[in-house]
């Protein structure tokens, strides 16, 4: 004879222990009870624990009196409700929908933020099925110089206008200083494996060839054209070979005391040092000069690099030429593709990282586009981006957490 069956979601708050999980265990293995779903959160040390359970309705009873007492024993709340079969069958049902990742991410976060995305995500009717937060604890007496501060909500449903939605997410951050990303939660998302930066304002927080202008005495001329590119205003390629021929006559060892001193991105040896440890291959594609390039690529071990070559003569003066291929945006784009192929990796795995306007190409080819501080052009046209915080923002983007980077730092 068959004995009946019944659900039941047993809820459990109260301040967290060690063992507190392992005796409610305890009873329901006495009882045979099955696990159908679980799961917690610890907020301030206060726990938050719900067990979804499938018994014999014959001992549904004595089990909830023995955790009754337990909760009692431990100072915890108990609280248990009844899950039909039906309402059981049209949860199960529900878990067949899309899967989607919304980071928020700033110096810090506020309640109307957090209100403004959540309400977005309510009008494409997409479930919250989880918060977690990856930033660690902040310290409100010793406040961080450079604090961070990311949650990450785990989201169910299929959006009724995915591009309305991303584009009043990325506006929505641009008027209240924070950053957001929403991705596909699948398992390219789990599984990057190349990343490719621009150079110039992305890795350094400068334009190398404004700093080699202003040492021949033409940076207003060269800055000028420089700002027009990135706007995506003038051709870059035309606007590249005008600002070189600027640079005639400029002495090469001006080349070596400017990579002596590049101004090193806030958060890029953490987000490099990071990426090497987890086996990602890393590459600079930049529309800058390759001498800067493999300055940076023998400080973090980058795989490749693609930008410009100067062309020098015999006296080590610039010709006010350069040598092969302009690295243009769409030169970016194939480059990347070409990387991938190479590396063997799937265009989803792939991630770009950019602030101008030639780099829109390869930030829509990337599995993960980022734009990174960038030009308004360029915000407008990414699905995601990064203004708040330092380089390693991007780590919060692939689902990292402090506390684990931490602990692997630490080992290191």
């Amino acid at each position: 004879m068959n004995t009946k069956k019944e659900q039941i979601l047993v809820r459990i708050t109260g301040q967290d222990r060690p063992g507190l999980t392992a005796g409610v265990m305890d009873i329901l293995a006495r009882y045979n009870a099955q696990i159908l779903d679980i799961g917690q959160a610890d907020i301030h040390s206060t726990l938050s624990l719900g067990i979804l359970i499938r018994m014999d309705e014959a001992h549904s009873g004595q089990v909830m009196k023995e955790l009754l007492f337990k909760a009692s024993e431990l100072g915890v709340a108990i609280g248990f409700a009844p899950v039909t079969d039906e309402e059981y069958e049209a949860w199960v049902s529900r878990q067949g929908k899309n899967r989607f990742i919304l980071t928020l991410l700033g110096r810090q976060l506020t309640a109307a933020q957090i209100e403004a995305a959540t309400k977005v995500l309510a009008a494409q009717g997409l479930n919250i099925d989880s918060i977690r937060r990856l930033t660690g604890r902040q310290s409100i007496q010793n406040p961080l110089k450079n604090m961070r501060a990311c949650i990450e909500f785990s989201v169910r449903g299929t959006p009724r206008d995915r591009a309305a939605m991303q584009s009043e997410l990325m506006h929505m951050g641009t008027h209240m200083g924070v950053d957001f990303s929403f991705q596909e939660d699948n398992m390219f998302r789990r599984m990057r494996r190349l990343i490719c930066f621009d150079m110039d304002s992305t890795l350094i927080q400068t334009e190398v060839i404004d700093e080699l202008a202003m040492r021949a005495g033409v940076g207003d001329q060269v800055k000028a054209i420089t700002e027009r590119a990135m706007r995506g205003e003038i051709d870059f390629k035309e606007s590249f070979t005008e600002r070189v021929a600027l640079l005639k006559g400029l002495d090469e060892g001006v080349m070596r005391e400017i990579a002596e001193n590049l101004p090193i991105t806030e958060g890029a040896d953490r987000l490099m040092y990071v990426l090497k440890k987890y086996g990602m291959k890393i590459a600079i594609l930049s529309g800058g000069f390759t001498y800067f390039g493999e300055y940076l690529q023998k400080r973090w071990g980058i795989d490749y690099v693609y930008a410009n070559e100067l062309e020098i003569d015999d006296t080590g003066k610039l010709t006010g030429h350069y040598v092969g291929e302009v690295v243009d945006g769409r030169r970016k784009a194939e480059l990347l593709k070409l990387i991938a192929q190479v590396e063997k990796v799937d265009i989803a795995q792939t991630i770009a990282v950019g602030d101008g306007a030639n780099d829109l190409p390869m930030l829509s080819e990337a599995g993960l586009g980022i734009a990174f501080h960038a030009k308004p052009r360029v915000v407008a046209n990414a699905e995601q981006s990064i203004n708040t915080i330092g380089l390693d923002g991007v780590l919060y983007f692939l689902g990292f957490k402090d506390s684990y980077l931490n602990e692997r730092a630490q080992r290191d």
